[in-house]
């Protein structure tokens, strides 16, 4: 029967009968010392001593008694100790890093290989991710115009698969711009909606006639408020949702760099006492005192413990900005829900065609017309009589729900580093009180020594280990926890900062902004009605807008959203297959 298997009684027994041998005459064999170590370090190891003996060479696990430690034994300890110490802490945290890390797969696109304990484990795809509801917005877009605009749906597929494409290019961290591509979606919808709703006709104009009237849409604002209205609501969750990923990816950085801490040859000599040292007298099954345990455990630990605060704030930060992700702050509404703005704005282009029809003809002249037959989007009669269906979505299958459901677990690791050290001896390493232990130099009934404090301050008057100096890799983490706190509360929306402001052709009237999710933001609406609605967007916004630069955003309700079954429209969603580079995409720094 192995030693770590023997009953807790049978043990107690034994460990008293050493405390009696260790304190008379010692061990009188070390037959259970070596095969201990030749089982802890697989294999064989030539120069064992058979029995205890002299040991003037060792350098940590001095004694005046006899030893069963050689130098090179001692060596291969300090080495072990090292190793059961990193294995400590990657078991620890392990359970963090899984929450962590499965979330940041659930919002990016559900697949990533996770590193626990040297073992490379997969996580299953997630229903409800951030790649799902691109698609499922995409497919949304794509059936409006078969449904409703088929003659130009084929023409827009290529758009619309572009817009959706950068929208989750940008959340997954890449360098495009949220302004241009939008801008660049509405650039390429204008020549459509021109040459089929305008000016139709069933002959086409040319390829130089179509770019003109794309570069002249942003003078003759076909579509009203509209661009400027995506852009708000884009800022408005985008950002929040990016600036979400990116820091749960830091909180991964943050446990891999803990996890795999350098020590100090100063702790890795302590380490050492405390774990092997007794084994050399023979003391195979002894276990550390709870106090000597904490004063090593506190003392190597220590610049550790500095970056409990900043941990406390980064998951109170992604809390804050979590809540704060409602209504048209929620990349799922704002998303979903894309396809009513862009109906609305081909409506109000063909309400103003005359208009718009005088001044692409004073800019770009009348086209030179060539015959041709439109493509029209090819339907399955079964599928285009259901249109666009759409049910229900359950509120527990939502990103939202799914963020408080992490958030919440989240929040019982606030204090995870503040406490690692007396988790560690109270879970793993010290001996049950009560019991004999190891002292450091011998088996005694209980701890003697001062028992110092959690963190770098409290170590002053350590009896086993000294602190000094501070730790680089622990100051670079706490600058980017501080780094990303400071990102995830400036994309927090704030109820007191943001104001309605009131655009149209009298605009100007500033209003205090309602909580409630209202019928401008895109909540409701067909596509078919009125779309002359109150443009809410925020003081700060200039119409040059730079995303890079959106700061504070105010929190509404979220209204319901909608599903779809996908009906119909094969020719012209069967190419619009949305792709992300990678499994998954660890977002770059943002530091």
């Amino acid at each position: 029967m192995d030693a770590q298997t023997w009953p807790v009684g049978f043990r107690c027994l034994l460990l008293l009968a050493l405390v009696g041998s260790a304190r008379s005459e010692g061990v009188q064999t070390c037959e259970e010392v070596r095969k201990l170590f030749q089982w802890r370090l697989l294999g064989a190891v030539r120069g064992l001593p058979d029995s205890p003996r002299a040991g003037p060479d060792l350098q940590v696990c001095i004694s005046k008694k006899p030893t069963c430690c050689t130098r090179k034994m001692e060596e291969r300890y300090q080495i072990a100790s090292r190793q059961d110490m990193q294995q400590l802490l990657q078991t620890s945290s392990s359970t963090l890093k899984f929450l962590i890390s499965r979330n940041a797969a659930a919002f990016q696109d559900g697949t990533i290989l996770l590193q626990v304990n040297k073992l490379t484990t997969p996580l299953l795809p997630h229903d409800e991710t951030l790649e799902t509801l691109i698609k499922q917005a995409e497919n949304y877009t794509s059936i409006l115009f078969c449904n409703t605009y088929r003659n130009m749906a084929l023409e827009a597929a290529a758009s619309v698969q572009e817009f959706f494409t950068d929208v989750g290019l940008y959340l997954f961290g890449a360098d495009v711009n949220p302004e241009e591509f939008i801008n660049r979606f509405f650039d390429s919808l204008f020549p459509l909606v021109y040459n089929h709703l305008i000016n139709p006709g069933v002959t086409d104009s040319s390829l130089e006639y179509s770019e003109c009237i794309r570069m002249a849409r942003r003078d003759v604002s076909p579509f009203g408020n509209i661009p400027k209205r995506v852009m708000g609501q884009m800022g408005r969750s985008l950002l929040p949702s990016r600036t979400f990923l990116q820091a749960l990816n830091l909180g991964i950085e943050v446990i891999n760099t803990t996890d795999y801490l350098h020590f100090s040859k100063e702790c890795s000599r302590a380490f050492l006492k405390m774990q092997y040292c007794p084994h050399c007298q023979g003391l195979t099954l002894s276990k550390p005192c709870m106090g000597y345990c904490l004063n090593v455990m506190r003392g190597c630990l220590a610049h550790m413990v500095e970056l409990n605060p900043h941990w406390h704030g980064y998951i109170r930060s992604l809390e804050e900005l979590s809540d704060a992700m409602h209504g048209t702050y929620d990349i799922e509404h704002v998303l979903l829900n894309f396809h009513l703005l862009v109906s609305d704005a081909v409506i109000q282009a063909h309400l103003n065609g005359q208009k718009l029809l005088e001044q692409v003809n004073k800019i770009c002249g009348r086209p030179v017309r060539t015959p041709t037959q439109s493509p029209r989007c090819s339907f399955e009669q079964s599928k285009e009589k259901h249109g666009m269906k759409t049910t229900a979505r359950r509120s527990e299958e939502t990103l939202a729900n799914r963020r408080k459901e992490f958030i919440n677990s989240l929040r019982l690791y606030r204090s995870f580093y503040g406490g690692l050290a007396d988790q560690l001896c109270a879970n793993e390493l010290a001996a049950t009180d009560g019991l004999p232990c190891w002292n450091g130099e011998d088996i005694v009934k209980s701890y003697s020594l001062r028992v110092v404090g959690n963190g770098v301050k409290a170590q002053s008057g350590n009896p086993e280990v000294k602190v000094k100096g501070t730790d680089p890799v622990i100051n670079q983490i706490i600058d980017k926890l501080k780094h990303v706190i400071q990102l995830l509360q400036g994309r927090s929306p704030k109820p007191d900062k943001w104001e309605l402001l009131q655009l149209g052709s009298g605009g100007g009237m500033v209003e205090q902004v309602s909580g409630d999710c209202d019928d401008e933001d895109g909540c409701g609406g067909s596509g078919s009605g009125e779309v002359k609605r109150t443009l809410k967007i925020t003081d700060w916004m200039p119409d040059d807008m730079n995303f890079s630069d959106v700061k504070q955003i105010h929190h509404t309700d979220s209204g319901s959203t909608l599903d779809t079954t996908g009906a119909g429209c094969a020719a012209a969603t069967e190419s619009m297959t949305f792709t992300l580079i990678g499994v998954v995409m660890l977002l770059p720094g943002i530091w």
